[in-house]
């Protein structure tokens, strides 16, 4: 399965589920519902990945879900049963389900459900043990890389599978603000990058647009965090986007794909009549006889277009006509004394 041969559109859904398994199955159901490619949940085993300290700091505010930070996260983390429901839900709905592990613990614990792929984040970009141990896996990665210089990004790109591995420019801040976004980093990305399957945006802007213009610029992996309510309880519920927000993301960058089109200027078919209906054709601007020398004052440029075009106009000036000319009909080749016709009646 090559998940980089289309658009690869993530809902990310973190801990947006606030630790209700069927929570997380309606985000699943939605997800799929509006169009994204693929939803993601995280993986931490927070006892060894945090320390003592850590764990144990209080945190006590209206988006907690414990006394402790090391309570919070345990309080939304699903384990092994709950994976394993989650895996045989996302299958049922033929969505991708995979998971960012934060740990060597966490990917263990995601091997051995067989996710597809793997997401590192943006914490992890320096973290060259645990991508490497990601990589080993044989999945596809995708790597954010918030945080980090080209030289950081540089030392992640010699150690990755590259055809089998995205990078995601992303900035760590929440929400992102238009003047931190750099979107011009993408562009740059492929071109310093050019052996990977792809390259994409992980987008913390509170709205589409931001999104949108990264797949102009070459993303071709989008993830946005998703909810289904901003008022939610939870740090990530007011910047991510509701069921009506991501569909109306994968519906116009579905859009904007066709709309890119091909690298040519063609007249298409569907425009002929309205070109030929508002353009411009070379007229007589009087009755002209036979033998009459063609002048600037005796010719009008009008409406409707289907005769001689405006930009002959220095050419036909100052030649003889062959035919007697009148205002109901446009200037034509065959009216003319001129030896150089080319392809369609016009000048070579």
């Amino acid at each position: 399965m090559n998940i980089f041969k289309d658009t690869f559109i993530i809902a990310e859904i973190g801990h947006n589920h606030m630790g209700q398994l069927d929570t997380c199955k309606d985000l699943f159901r939605e997800a799929k519902r509006v169009g994204a490619s693929a939803v993601k949940l995280q993986k931490r085993s927070n006892k060894t990945l945090f320390t003592k300290a850590a764990y144990n700091r209080p945190y006590q505010n209206r988006n907690s879900y414990g006394e402790t930070y090391g309570l919070h996260r345990e309080a939304l983390e699903f384990g092994w049963p709950e994976y394993v429901e989650l895996m045989q839900y996302a299958d049922e709905l033929n969505i991708i389900f995979f998971s960012t592990p934060f740990d060597f613990e966490s990917v263990d614990f995601l091997e051995r459900l067989d996710v597809p792929l793997y997401k590192i984040a943006s914490a992890d970009c320096t973290n060259i043990p645990l991508i490497k141990y990601v990589v080993q896996t044989g999945k596809p990665v995708i790597i954010s890389t918030g945080g980090a210089t080209w030289e950081d990004i540089d030392r992640v790109y010699e150690v990755v599978d590259k055809p089998k591995t995205a990078f995601l420019h992303c900035v760590t801040t929440y929400p992102n603000q238009p003047d931190e976004m750099n979107l011009q980093v993408i562009p740059e990305m492929k071109n310093r990058y050019p052996k990977l399957a792809a390259v994409g945006l992980s987008d913390h802007y509170n709205g589409i647009c931001m999104a949108e213009t990264a797949y102009v610029l070459g993303a071709r992996v989008i993830e946005k965090h998703f909810t289904l309510n901003h008022s939610w309880k939870g740090t990530d519920h007011a910047l991510s986007l509701e069921p009506q927000g991501m569909e109306s993301l994968v519906n116009n960058i579905k859009r904007i794909s066709i709309a890119m089109g091909k690298a040519e200027k063609i007249v298409l078919e569907q425009e002929k009549s309205a070109i030929e209906k508002m353009g411009k054709s070379i007229w007589p601007a009087r009755s002209i006889k036979a033998g009459e020398v063609l002048t600037e004052e005796n010719l009008s440029l009008k409406t409707p277009a289907g005769g001689m075009p405006p930009y002959l106009i220095e050419e036909v000036v100052g030649k003889i006509t062959l035919n007697d000319l009148s205002t109901d009909t446009p200037l034509g080749a065959e009216d003319i004394e001129y030896q150089a016709w080319g392809v369609g009646g016009w000048p070579i």
